[in-house]
């Protein structure tokens, strides 16, 4: 029995969703958004094939969080230099950059390998309500 492989769709075959990330849990939103990207909820799904759908995220930073994540998470970067060690906190991260915890946290879910800079491209976070994807006619989901 020979295994059967899906072909790599086009551009136009590429489905756009919507997702409303006010009041959403930061973890469990970018659990969904991460399978999206990947291609996981589709039933051609291989994983060295380029068929992930785009994923536009408004209201990325009213995002929530549970406990005490706003003082206590901690995002750590080295700047190559010894003893350059930075770290931020989320609620800092936030008023700095209000969508790079979700971008982080979904980037974090993909394969570390050359396909992640693809799947990330396809991920479009969206400080507020307007998105300036509406020729694309993407699907409103609820995650």
């Amino acid at each position: 029995m020979k295994t059967l492989m899906p072909k790599q769709l086009g551009n136009d075959a590429r489905k756009w969703y919507v997702v409303d990330a006010e009041g959403q849990t930061l973890g469990r939103l970018s659990t969904q958004i991460a399978t999206i990207l990947k291609g996981k909820n589709k039933v051609s799904y291989a994983p060295h094939v380029d068929n992930w759908d785009y994923v536009v995220v408004i209201n990325s930073e009213k995002i929530a969080v549970t406990g005490n994540k706003i003082e206590d998470k901690i995002y750590y970067r080295h700047t190559g230099f010894l003893w350059g060690i930075k770290e931020i906190s989320l609620g800092k991260l936030l008023d700095k950059k209000p969508s790079e915890a979700l971008n982080k946290a979904v980037s974090g879910m993909l394969p570390k390998n050359k396909l992640r800079k693809k799947m990330l491209a396809r991920l479009k976070l969206v400080v507020g309500n307007e998105h300036n994807f509406k020729a694309q006619q993407p699907e409103t989901i609820s995650l």
